[in-house]
């Protein structure tokens, strides 16, 4: 569908350029861009409970089955690959969101200026890259544990990394109490 619109948005400006319809274009086309950048934005939002609800239960599984000693089950395969899918996910709409935002077009077309705005740096500097770090570590564990011999040592490779990595997530989503950048908790679509 983004690549129809895409298209449809090259096609009118290629054709309108030169015509009364450059008006319309103009118009069509930051409407789409709207409805595009609102669509992957909640996407994005909402994305982020499956992030969080995945990750806890995948480290709670994990420290029960560190601690108890259990054998690494499909589930808990399941679980970890499915923790680190999601993960990725999020990581596409997010980089997906940083590339059309208005929010980060600021930030990267003005720096100097941007820099000192703790809102603008946070959404087009701090929270990238710190989620970017985040999904790192998350896969950098899942592919651990993945390779682990011993399942007391798969379930401890994966409490950890994803400890280090929910840690991560946690100090840089904007949460509504946020005093670096506060955003909803739920976005409407």
């Amino acid at each position: 569908m983004w690549v129809m619109l895409s298209l449809l948005i090259e096609f009118l400006e290629n054709y309108c350029k030169d015509t009364d319809w450059y008006v319309f274009y103009v118009f069509l086309s930051h409407k789409l861009q709207f409805i595009m950048y609102s669509t992957v934005l909640a996407l994005h939002s909402l994305n982020r409970w499956f992030v969080l609800i995945s990750l806890l239960l995948s480290i709670f599984c994990a420290y029960r089955g560190w601690f108890l000693k259990r054998d690494f089950s499909k589930f808990d395969n399941l679980l970890r690959h499915w923790t680190a899918t999601i993960s990725h996910i999020q990581l596409i709409l997010g980089l997906w969101l940083y590339f059309i935002s208005p929010i980060t077009n600021f930030f990267i077309h003005n720096y100097n200026e941007a820099v000192h705005q703790r809102e603008i740096r946070f959404f087009g500097m701090e929270h990238s890259f710190m989620m970017f770090i985040a999904i790192i570590v998350i896969s950098i564990g899942s592919a651990k544990a993945k390779r682990k011999e011993m399942d007391v040592e798969k379930f401890k490779t994966e409490a950890l990394w994803f400890t280090v990595g929910l840690i991560i997530i946690l100090t840089s989503i904007p949460w509504s109490f946020s005093p670096l950048a506060s955003r909803p908790n739920f976005r409407p679509f």
